[in-house]
């Protein structure tokens, strides 16, 4: 069985960019936000050394206080949440309001007993959320030992 994200039109992020073309908005950095493309998942990289799994979560409009990121039970959850409002105003009538909300949440499945859960960081930086799982020390790959022979 393959799994297949739903969307609402053929070309959803081309669609989006025309809309935003014919507004006269064709330049406005949100433009690039993923929730504005109608995407509803970032874009995720999972990375493993001796020493550690980093995992980074593409998010670009968002800041650390719109993330939550939870371990339990062997799993790592990673979600955001964020609510805009936009209202113009001329005079006393409302022209035009908007509301945005936009959310994801992803889950990893990391074996316990493989990372020291009290060392987890996290960190957001430049439009990235870097998740970093320390190796416990007895997973840790050993040196090569050479053995005399006698």
């Amino acid at each position: 069985m393959t799994l297949r994200k739903y969307e609402k039109r053929a070309f959803p992020s081309f669609l989006s960019l025309l809309d935003r073309f014919f507004e006269g908005n064709l330049m406005d950095w949100n433009l690039w936000n993923f929730a504005e493309l109608d995407s509803t998942l970032p874009a995720v990289n999972v990375k493993e050394n001796d020493n550690e799994i980093i995992i980074e979560v593409a998010a670009p409009g968002l800041k650390k206080s719109d993330f939550n990121v939870n371990f339990e039970n062997g799993r790592l959850t990673i979600s955001s949440e964020k609510k805009d409002e936009k209202t113009e105003k001329e005079g006393d009538k409302v022209t035009r309001r908007e509301f945005n909300y936009q959310s994801f949440q992803r889950s990893f499945n990391v074996p316990e007993n493989m990372v020291n859960t009290d060392k987890i960081t996290a960190k957001y930086s430049d439009g990235i959320l870097q998740v970093s799982l320390p190796k416990r020390e007895e997973v840790k790959p050993k040196p090569s030992k050479e053995i005399k022979i006698s």
